[in-house]
């Protein structure tokens, strides 16, 4: 990130940071399909793989156009150094396994992504080491699970997908007290509207399938923090496992990141407007939205978020049966495990994302058979709010 960069506010941050132009000067940023890179010389070829000359080597390692992507969200995070992956899951495996060992211990708040609960509580322990999970959203517990061993915290806030909100800053200060890294899942915020790294955590990962593609065209994934760390935990584990982004991939990202504020902006204003619609509604039990004065960690997030995000959580009446045909019976808002995309999309958490969790444990997490998570899109608010309207009362 460079001094320039550093004075701009994020909409331009989005549309011209890490730019870098081949000989032709083309203004999109071009597209570099390739695997490998020649040496004018073997003495070059030498002083590149020594780290002397800063050229490129192989695109599993790095690529000319994933660097720019890598660059510009390092821009807009805050952040000194970032790799960038094939998916939002290979960005969180890397952040969290490439620092541990055998012996290790992570903390880990229990509302999380179904897969990245499955790496906490079952990869991890199969290489030797502990997890504990925690209801986040009391610091006590925080504290109570921490061991002699405890070398990570990973958490998600707003968490996938009851959107409960975590005290970033509290579990970041405990870390620090006791020599361990904070990893934050910041998807369902965005960069735009929660900046972990300002609120004292190490690491930050995105899916940026989600809001950063935001049209529903490729996966992708990045980690993100200080330069000490990358180098010294994630470099190799990166270089040598090639969880890395492909070049087209990062491309499209790259034209995603030129919209991203304009359609958080568009979809957080939509969101808010919707969810106040709901909770009035005589077919909804609850809903749950970090936009709204009744979420129960209001005062944390009027700390450390700055906009509402573009995600609802809903139980309807009826459990499962009426979750299922107020699904079936939208004409507008689709059916989809995906989020933070411009079109509105829904699913049911306990049949989808969050199957695989136990009754007891889904029921811990306030995941209930009626339970349904909401993805705001692009279109119009009040098409929106026709449409759901329509949907629960047929349902």
């Amino acid at each position: 990130m460079t001094d320039k960069t550093r004075n701009w506010k994020p909409e331009t941050t989005l549309v011209h940071a890490g730019t870098r132009r081949s000989q032709f000067g083309e203004m999109s940023e071009a597209l570099f399909l390739t695997q490998g890179y020649l040496y004018e010389t073997a003495e070059s070829a030498e002083a590149r793989f020594k780290g002397e000359d800063p050229g490129f080597i192989y695109s599993r390692y790095a690529n000319p156009t994933v660097d720019m992507f890598e660059q510009r969200m390092c821009a807009l995070e805050g952040a000194e150094d970032a790799r960038a992956t094939a998916s939002g899951m290979a960005a969180v495996a890397a952040a969290i396994l490439c620092s541990l060992k055998a012996g290790d211990h992570i903390v880990a708040a229990r509302a999380t992504f179904g897969s990245c609960r499955w790496i906490v509580e079952t990869l991890a322990p199969r290489y030797g080491i502990e997890s504990t999970l925690v209801d986040g959203r009391d610091m006590a517990n925080w504290e109570e699970a921490v061991k002699p061993n405890t070398k990570l915290f990973f958490l998600e806030s707003p968490a996938n997908p009851t959107l409960e909100v975590v005290d970033v800053a509290a579990v970041a200060a405990l870390a620090n007290s006791v020599g361990a890294r904070l990893v934050v899942d910041n998807v369902f915020a965005t960069a735009l509207q929660q900046k972990p790294l300002e609120l004292g955590a190490h690491v930050v990962v995105y899916s940026a399938t989600k809001h950063i593609d935001g049209q529903g065209r490729c996966l992708g994934g990045i980690v993100l923090s200080d330069e000490q760390w990358i180098k010294e935990n994630l470099h190799d584990y990166f270089r040598h496992t090639g969880p890395s982004m492909s070049p087209f991939n990062a491309w499209t990202l790259l034209k995603g990141l030129e919209t991203l504020s304009v359609r958080v902006a568009q979809q957080t204003r939509s969101a808010g407007k919707i969810a106040d619609f709901l909770a009035d509604h005589s077919a909804i039990d609850r809903i749950v939205y970090p936009g709204r004065a009744d979420h129960p960690q209001a005062d944390i997030i009027r700390k450390q978020m700055s906009g509402g995000s573009t995600l609802i959580a809903l139980d309807v009446k009826g459990g499962k049966a009426s979750a299922f045909a107020f699904q079936n019976a939208l004409d507008i808002v689709l059916i989809s495990n995906n989020l933070g995309d411009a079109k509105s999309l829904i699913t049911h958490p306990a049949t989808t994302t969050h199957k695989n969790l136990t009754d007891e444990a889904r029921a811990e997490l306030g995941i209930g058979p009626g339970t349904l998570r909401l993805s705001i899109g692009l279109e119009n608010a009040d098409d929106l709010i026709a449409d759901l309207d329509q949907a629960l009362r047929r349902a």
